[in-house]
Order: structure tokens, then C-alpha cells, then sequence
């Protein structure tokens, strides 16, 4: 696959000035960013946060999920921290695309569970890829890190690029009445690791 740093610019925030990295999937188009804040060093292992596009939880503050939550304070640790990446992979939908993730929210309003109405349209419950978030990294010059998330597939996804996970650190934020059974799906059925407090990613 051929991958493509294009433009990198300052981007200030409420939490802090990070530089927004633009990238692109020579195969697919599909155009990612990366948020770093601080500066690295070789041996480093900053925290990072890989997330996955989400309009509605990160632009429209829906509470079906926890999308947004989970963004705002990836980027709030990462400042506290003084040093960190957030990889902002651009497929919505767990990767089955906006209209289609709209139309497993009408499924899930008559019955189905999130996995259930993904299937229902023909998809699998999850088609996100991982593989851009190695050429990010290294083209950062960070090799070892920190993980910020609740999901092991992404563990196992960055140690097969060759990224050393030294630790895999919890992320529980954004639980609330209206995505309850939308977390504990996530926990039985796809493997996501959270306690009475959390949530998954």
C-alpha cells in the first residue's frame, strides 16, 4: 500500500496548540490526520489515542455513543501529558460509512443491538484497518507507545506493524443512560475491555 504525508499545520485548541498532520491512502483516497502535541524523543513512548471517525458523537454530541467523550479527553490527557499523538482515521461507522451507520441507528430503534444492525445491512460488526497508523508513526519517528483504549484488536493491530505497546491504558469516559446497551454489546460481543465505570472504544 502506498501511503503519502501531504501538509502539516498548527491547529490551537481549548486544550492546547497541537499540529494536525494530513495524510493519504494512495489506495483508497481516503484522506486521515494525526494531532501530535510536544516533541519526541527516540525513546520515547507517548501516549496515543487511535480513533475512529464519528460525526455524530464527535461533531453533534450524540449520546448513543461515546465517540466524543472519549476525543475531547484523549486531547485533554495528551496536554496534561506534555506529549502525544491522536490518529483520526476517517471510517465512520466502525467503517460501513455515514448513511449506512444511519441506517443501523433506525435498526437499533426497533430492537437490533449495534453488531446486530450492522449484520442486518450485510456488514461485518467492525471493518475498521489499522495499517495507515504504522507509516503515521513511524513517519513521526515514534516506535514505542502508550495506548489509550478499552480495545485489544487495536493492541494486537499496532504490535503486528511493528509498534511496541509498553502499555495499554483505560479510557472511561462517556457512559451515559442512552448508550448503555450500546457499551455492554461492544463488551460481549466484540471484546472490549471496560469495568462498572467505563466504557468501550
Amino acid at each position: 500500500m502506498s501511503y503519502q504525508h501531504i501538509v502539516s499545520a498548527e491547529l490551537p485548541t481549548r486544550f492546547g496548540t497541537f499540529l494536525i498532520h494530513g495524510f493519504q491512502d494512495g489506495q483508497d483516497k481516503k484522506e486521515h490526520i494525526a494531532l501530535t502535541y510536544g516533541s519526541f524523543e527516540q525513546d520515547d513512548a507517548p501516549l496515543i489515542r487511535i480513533h475512529s471517525e464519528c460525526l455524530t458523537g464527535d461533531a453533534l454530541f450524540s449520546l448513543r455513543c461515546d465517540c466524543g467523550p472519549q476525543l475531547e479527553s484523549a486531547m485533554e490527557r495528551i496536554c496534561q501529558e506534555g506529549k502525544g499523538v491522536i490518529i483520526y482515521l476517517r471510517q465512520e461507522g466502525r467503517g460501513i460509512g455515514l448513511l449506512n451507520k444511519l441506517r443501523a441507528y433506525e435498526l437499533q430503534d426497533q430492537g437490533a443491538d449495534t453488531v446486530e444492525a450492522n449484520e442486518q445491512l450485510g456488514f461485518q460488526a467492525d471493518l475498521r484497518q489499522y495499517t495507515i497508523c504504522g507509516f503515521i508513526l513511524h513517519h513521526l519517528g515514534i516506535s514505542r507507545v502508550k495506548l489509550l483504549t478499552n480495545n485489544p484488536k487495536k493492541v494486537a493491530a499496532l504490535t503486528e506493524l511493528g509498534i511496541t505497546v509498553t502499555e495499554r491504558i483505560p479510557h472511561k469516559v462517556g457512559k451515559n443512560p442512552h448508550n448503555a446497551s450500546y457499551l455492554t454489546t461492544k463488551q460481549g460481543k466484540l471484546g472490549h475491555l471496560f469495568d462498572d465505570e467505563g466504557v468501550a472504544d
